[in-house]
């Protein structure tokens, strides 16, 4: 017969696994915001010339997805709030689909850009809403390390990506160089399509978030989610935080710009900035490119991105191990130090026009900082920062500022890196050594703006931002 102690040990294993089962069907719509952000890396070489594109059509083509990401997570809090995070994941994983098979059958530039813009919607929602309904299903011990597998869902989502360019840019080349060209590329979006099946498969498996099903009217649901998540005692104390909650917010978007609150805001925008400006996609979008310009041939820089994505999971889960452990600010001081030394000697590289292994090591220690940092980090903070009843709409503000700054770092990176004037003065060196500089600013908001968050309950953050208000 099991006693007690055993019993609940056994309810604990089976709340572990039910959180993580949850959490990683999830985790799907991260791993499509990373496929479908770096899948643009295998093929924008192979668009530039079918398409003929200038420096500048470059950038729009690389980051026109992005003008989706900024709409889409600018509606999905609001939409979520209404019906739901679970259905906003379903709408996303749609979207994704038709995006992929339409982006890989365009006959003109202008129609890939429209498809690449509905895919973009269905990244802005899930850029937002995953981590958003993880946070809202985890319990505090384990919130910063379920957060966190959304990175790395993110991260492997890329990786699976370079894997697919790569293996179908050889395939192409033994069936001769216009077979790229002409298909290649093409195939390496419609891969999109599988992934964004399951997804949309799997997501009828998981319930709605409790916190949203209390919000609306229906605890019972969400106690009995709860108990899953927590056990009887501790879903009874989340149940209640989440009631006083509810009865001490009000509804209105406008109680984010109230004198406690605009500060919250405050470092919710200025960290979606800082995530992006520090340079990350500009490495991540055009790393074969840049290996090219560092005179590595396109096989052999395809190969390279490939080892950019298998550093950008390892390192993803050092912080799924240390996020909870170290804590946010240690996490985010140690990757932005490590990320703006690793751009300033790549600027230096590329200014002296000189390549090689170490070069590599670099780039590579540059993604690495980022992985344990800003990568994952950033979103658990996003995540558990704001008020419960405008958690949605509040996080959207900080997802669309987000989208804009990576939309903007995408598009002025060709032109910054490819100018004629900045080109003869530092040789490809320009936009690393502003990346550099941004790297800079942010260890500073991290070490004088930032709390720390590690261990708190929603409803615990929430509670000390108002005890620091006078």
């Amino acid at each position: 017969m099991v006693d007690k102690h055993e019993e609940s040990e056994a309810n604990a294993r089976g709340s572990w696994a039910y959180v993580l089962f949850v959490s990683l069907v999830a985790t799907l719509g991260g791993l499509l915001f990373g496929y479908d952000t770096a899948v643009i890396s295998g093929a924008i070489g192979y668009m530039e010339v079918f398409f003929h594109l200038t420096p500048a059509m470059v950038g729009w083509a690389a980051s026109s997805a992005l003008i989706g990401c900024v709409l889409g997570a600018a509606c999905a809090g609001t939409v979520s709030d209404r019906i739901g995070r679970k259905k906003v994941l379903l709408i996303a994983a749609v979207f994704f689909f038709v995006s992929a098979v339409g982006s890989a059958i365009p006959r003109n530039l202008t129609e890939f850009v429209l498809y690449r813009i509905l895919g973009g919607l269905a990244v802005g929602a899930a850029s937002m809403m995953s981590p958003l309904y993880i946070a809202e299903i985890s319990p505090a011990r384990i919130r910063g390390r379920m957060v966190s597998l959304n990175q790395l869902a993110i991260v492997s989502g890329m990786l699976i990506v370079y894997f697919v360019n790569y293996f179908i840019e050889g395939y192409g080349t033994t069936l001769g160089e216009d077979w790229n060209l002409l298909y290649g590329w093409r195939w390496m979006f419609g891969s999109e399509a599988l992934p964004a099946l399951l997804l949309f498969i799997l997501m009828f498996c998981v319930p709605e978030s409790p916190r949203w099903l209390v919000k609306n009217q229906r605890e019972e649901k969400a106690k009995e989610i709860l108990l899953r998540v927590n056990g009887l005692a501790h879903a009874e104390m989340e149940l209640a935080a989440i009631r006083e909650n509810l009865a001490r917010e009000s509804a209105s978007i406008l109680q984010l710009f109230l004198p406690g609150h605009r500060v919250l805001l405050m470092i919710g925008v200025t960290l979606a900035i800082l995530q992006q400006v520090t340079g990350i996609n500009a490495i991540l979008y055009y790393a074969p490119e840049i290996f090219k310009d560092l005179g590595f041939a396109m096989d052999a820089a395809l190969l390279q991105t490939v080892a950019v994505g298998a550093v950008n999971v390892l390192f993803t889960l050092v912080a799924i191990w240390s996020v909870d452990r170290f804590g946010r600010k240690p996490l985010m001081i140690c990757g932005a130090t490590g990320m703006g030394i690793s751009l300033a000697v790549l600027g230096f590289a590329f200014c002296f026009q000189k390549s090689g292994a170490w070069v590599l090591l670099f780039i590579l220690g540059y993604i690495a900082c980022f992985a344990m940092s800003l990568g994952p980090v950033v979103w658990v903070i996003l995540s558990e920062v704001f008020p419960m009843r405008i958690r949605g709409r509040a996080m959207a503000i900080s997802t669309v500022i987000l989208w804009i700054s990576c939309y903007l770092v995408s598009q002025t990176f060709p032109m910054m890196n490819d100018h004629p004037v900045l080109v003869r003065l530092f040789h490809h060196a320009f936009p690393f050594w502003v990346y550099s500089v941004f790297c800079a600013i942010t260890i500073l908001v991290t070490i004088f703006l930032l709390p720390e968050t590690k261990g708190r309950s929603l409803e615990e953050i929430e509670r000390m931002w108002m005890e620091r208000q006078p």
